[in-house]
């Protein structure tokens, strides 16, 4: 029998209840149709779904339009070479571009290009919509207080 992780052990105050694996299964329903949902509109724009990743992440870097091939690598979970190749297949389509830092030789700059920007813009407003379509699945569920007995139904947090 597998050995289960300390940290979900002791998730939480108490035990759950049906209504909250019923707002969890909820949730979990909602953000994989959200991932549907964009892995096929970039599909039918031409790009993989990591690429659009990789174009919001530099374009929602904090503070920047540009980021590291390190930084991308850590935003988007995957391994530095992972990125090399995804910034690759982006440069060689025109969506990104590499610069050197100018105040650090060492560094390169991955940044947009103007058709990437175009592209991501372009994408991210139908993300949007999406998003406001499903503001109520979205939403995470505010948990059942197991101390409440009479507590028959899952309050939702209001945006």
């Amino acid at each position: 029998m597998p050995r289960i992780n300390r940290e979900l052990e002791n998730a939480g105050p108490g035990p759950l209840t049906k209504q909250d694996f019923e707002a969890l299964a909820q949730f979990r329903f909602g953000i994989r149709r959200y991932l549907r949902f964009s892995e096929e509109t970039v599909r039918r724009d031409g790009l993989t779904p990591q690429q659009y990743q990789l174009l919001l992440a530099l374009k929602g870097f904090p503070g920047r339009d540009w980021a590291t091939v390190r930084e991308v690598a850590e935003r988007l979970q995957l391994r530095h070479h992972s990125v090399v190749e995804l910034v690759n297949r982006a440069q060689a389509e025109g969506l990104v571009e590499r610069a050197a830092d100018p105040e650090d030789g060492r560094v390169v700059r991955v940044l947009l290009t103007g058709r990437g920007e175009h592209v991501l813009s372009r994408l991210s407003q139908l993300h949007r919509e999406e998003l406001g379509r499903m503001r109520t699945v979205l939403t995470p569920p505010a948990w059942s207080d197991p101390s409440d007995a009479h507590t028959s139904h899952i309050r939702q947090v209001q945006p």
